[in-house]
């Protein structure tokens, strides 16, 4: 089938790779010339595991290919993914200002039918306005549809090529037809496609991802009461996952959720709940709650050091958002880093991916580490900020020659506190 993905961002990308691997004819569109050119060199901008390999090989292929010239793309396709930014207001509202306008682009430039699909994550109602949009500028027929994305960084591609769910939100059987083509190769040995209306299928994907940040904040409120009353969190958290009702994932406790999706998720929900008088309580709390633990986070470290922070170094093990990507929007570090900053503090980070993208960030107000041990030196204590495998086995021996003080603060609960303990480590974790 012959395909257009119209942005290169994360979703495109990916999107645009994996369906061409499953032999469709794919044309990836951005009006950024020189991002383009570096991805027809197989240099992607984005760390995914798996992710070049599949741009390479499918580029190699003649099936994956990169244009600025959106016109031609629409022309040559049946079916047009709008996958562009649908950056956070300062209402908490979704911008919905690049989806609109290729919405139109798209329209000015159809040749016959076409599907026009949302893979953008986008609110209630914005099929409508497309459909509208689309209406007005062109007279041939086409059809809409919703196929939200449900993405995991750092597993994005098998998520793409062995979805847990697709979710079709159509009301064209046409246009569904079509879509269930696409992903039948997908979806071989088991059929996961779920077929609903527009509406319900763009409230699904801010339903799936509010409920997974009400998990993480749920259980960090239960850590924070775990530690004023005694108790012990990750006991309770053991308690709570083996209820099949309940289960494992989600339910770590730590210094809070970040990235692309779950902020900005949580607070669009909260704004088209105002926006037609429907008062999200939970969902409001869980934005409070996830705020307020990064905020507890530093106060560990306060309480210990003091106020003023001048003249002490903090280690910081993690800048990512989360491992195995380079990805640092609304990460947990930022807001700690900057919060010590305030406070006078010297930072010395390191990331095993996510280095440059913390340089665009903070410039030169932190130092960069070469490796993780080499931001241990002379530092007053280590902050785990995110939970790469190659930082949960560290030599502690090694660690206390070079740390100043022997402190560890762990936003993850990845270590033995009774082993760091009886190595001499005072150990400041979360909900114990």
């Amino acid at each position: 089938m012959k395909l257009c993905v119209i942005g290169t961002g994360y979703v495109g990308l990916v999107a645009g790779a994996c369906l061409a691997d499953m032999g469709n004819d794919v044309i990836c569109v951005d009006n950024n010339e020189e991002k383009l050119k570096q991805l027809e060199q197989g240099i992607i901008p984005i760390y995914e595991p798996g992710l070049e390999e599949l741009v390479t090989s499918n580029v190699s292929e003649h099936r994956l290919k990169f244009s600025s010239d959106l016109d031609d793309a629409v022309k040559k396709s049946e079916v047009c993914f709008i996958a562009v930014g649908t950056p956070q207001r300062d209402d908490g509202s979704a911008d919905l200002s690049s989806v609109y306008s290729v919405a139109e682009s798209i329209a000015k430039a159809m040749n016959g039918y076409k599907v026009i699909v949302d893979k953008s994550t986008v609110p209630v109602g914005t099929a409508d306005e497309v459909t509208q949009i689309i209406r007005k500028n062109t007279e041939f027929d086409f059809d809409v549809v919703s196929n939200p994305e449900f993405l995991k960084q750092g597993n994005a591609v098998d998520d793409f090529l062995a979805p847990d769910r697709v979710i079709i939100g159509s009301d064209s059987p046409r246009a569904t037809a079509i879509m269930q083509e696409i992903y039948s190769p997908y979806l071989r040995t088991a059929n996961r496609i779920v077929i609903m209306d527009v509406k319900s299928a763009e409230m699904t994907k801010y339903a799936a991802n509010s409920f997974l940040a009400t998990k993480i904040s749920f259980m960090n409120e239960i850590a924070t009461l775990c530690e004023k009353v005694g108790a012990n969190a990750e006991k309770v958290r053991i308690g709570m996952a083996t209820d099949m009702r309940i289960g494992s994932k989600f339910l770590f406790p730590g210094v809070g959720y970040g990235g692309s999706c779950f902020p900005k998720d949580v607070k669009a929900l909260i704004q088209t709940g105002c926006e037609h008088d429907c008062d999200m309580m939970i969902v409001q709390a869980v934005d409070k709650v996830n705020k307020r633990q990064k905020a507890n986070f530093v106060s560990k470290i306060v309480n210990r050091f003091g106020e003023d922070l001048k003249g002490l170094t903090f280690a910081v093990w993690g800048l990512a958002f989360k491992p195995k990507t380079n990805d640092m929007r609304e990460a947990p570090a930022i807001y700690v880093i900057e919060e010590l900053l305030k406070r006078g503090a010297l930072i010395r980070g390191f990331d095993p991916k996510a280095m440059d993208t913390a340089k665009q960030l903070f410039g030169d107000k932190i130092l960069y580490a070469q490796n993780a041990y080499d931001a241990l030196s002379g530092a007053d204590a280590m902050l785990l900020l995110t939970e790469w495998n190659e930082f949960r086995r560290p030599d502690y021996d090694k660690m206390a020659k070079l740390l100043k003080q022997k402190i560890i603060f762990d936003g993850r609960n990845q270590y033995d506190k009774a082993k760091l303990i009886s190595k001499g480590f005072e150990y400041y974790n979360i909900g114990e």
